[in-house]
């Protein structure tokens, strides 16, 4: 299991409690540096921020259905975490503001992916249309449940079939939870079929997230047209670079502006894993996109995870992806079967960058050549 860490920030905005809370390795994936004030009055509703939590919740909820096989107290503890999930799902996806609130999710409908949304205080509203990991991140949030531990665990069964009867509004732009998938599976998800293709059709999209060593964390879309929005007279810029940032925010690091990321493509690919087990070939996409050739959910996580082990294979003229551009590491004997797990890599030629030595994550790349049977 991967280990993050959070932030938590509570802030009283014109009368309101604010929530604000995030993964710290992506403060600087957006415009604004997370961990300090806006440049406005108001706030600031994160979609990766708040996917993390969908996905703890469903975590949590299946660690605490494996102990309930044991321990029947512990359907309780599943039953809260899965209802926890919900309206997560529903801060998400769907806020229709006849039900009181002020009708705004992260699901942009005119581009089909999730956005950070900024909040002003006269109630004005805007999506932040920065096509990053932070609106790939709501696929992680996916968890099934096998119909012969439902009927194993009365109880959550009980809790869920009424919390769906009582509060399907809480359900309605959420994977289809009352439909049984393959082999009678449930699908608990932030995205429902139609919105995982069409954030899938970007991921696998060459000219945006797909590189020919993994998943960027930035959208190569915004190399030619980067992302800008002018707040008190001020510009504030997100564009597409592949390898360090050029820009002096956030001391200098913004690396998740382009690079690849080992355990963000990781979990990309369990999700997809995931989503498969549960659809099966009910559910294809092209891949990559605008390819014409259909393919599996499972098939895809299997590609995409064959880039991530060539950053370390020797390939044209016996060269690693990993050294780069450094001759002596890719031909002296010395060198050249010394293999470095980097902390990123650069997101159009592989290069290892960052930290040299990040087995904490990188290492992943065993279990990929596992599951791959090489």
């Amino acid at each position: 299991m991967l280990n993050f860490t959070w932030w938590v920030n509570r802030k009283d905005v014109d009368g309101r409690n604010v929530f604000q809370g995030g993964f710290l390795g992506l403060d600087n994936i957006g415009v604004f540096d997370r961990s300090a004030k806006l440049p406005i009055e108001g706030s600031l509703d994160q979609s990766d921020g708040t996917s993390w939590m969908a996905m703890y919740c469903l975590n949590m909820m299946a660690i605490a259905l494996e102990l309930a096989r044991h321990d029947g107290t512990y359907e309780d503890v599943a039953s809260k975490f899965l209802e926890h999930f919900f309206y997560i799902a529903h801060a998400m996806n769907d806020r229709p503001a006849a039900r009181g609130d002020d009708g705004i999710d992260l699901w942009d409908e005119q581009d089909g992916f999730y956005y950070d949304v900024l909040r002003f205080l006269n109630g004005d509203h805007q999506f932040l249309r920065v096509r990053s990991m932070v609106g790939l991140i709501p696929l992680l949030a996916v968890e099934t449940i096998e119909a012969d531990l439902l009927d194993a665990l009365p109880q959550f069964r009980a809790r869920l079939d009424w919390f769906l009867a009582h509060r399907p509004d809480l359900c309605a732009n959420v994977a289809p939870v009352m439909q049984p998938g393959r082999q009678d599976r449930r699908l608990f998800a932030v995205v429902n079929a139609g919105r995982l293709r069409a954030i899938v059709a970007r991921m696998l999209d060459e000219c945006e997230f797909l590189s020919p060593f993994g998943i960027r964390s930035l959208s190569r879309h915004h190399l030619d047209q980067p992302y800008r929005i002018s707040l008190n007279g001020q510009t504030h810029e997100v564009s597409y670079q592949p390898a360090e940032s050029n820009t002096a925010l956030f001391g200098g690091n913004s690396n998740w502006r382009g690079p690849v990321w080992f355990p963000l493509n990781y979990l990309l690919i369990e999700s997809l894993q995931k989503f498969d087990h549960y659809y099966g070939a009910e559910l294809a996409v092209e891949f990559p996109s605008g390819s014409g050739r259909p393919m599996s959910l499972a098939d895809v996580a299997t590609e995409l995870s064959q880039p991530l082990i060539r950053l370390f294979l020797r390939g044209e003229g016996g060269r690693r992806p990993v050294f780069g551009n450094v001759t002596k590491f890719s031909e002296d004997p010395h060198f050249r079967d010394l293999i470095p797990f980097h902390e990123y890599f650069h997101g159009d030629n592989g290069a290892g960058l960052g930290a040299s030595h990040q087995t904490g994550w990188t290492a992943l790349v065993a279990k990929l050549i596992q599951q791959s049977g090489q």
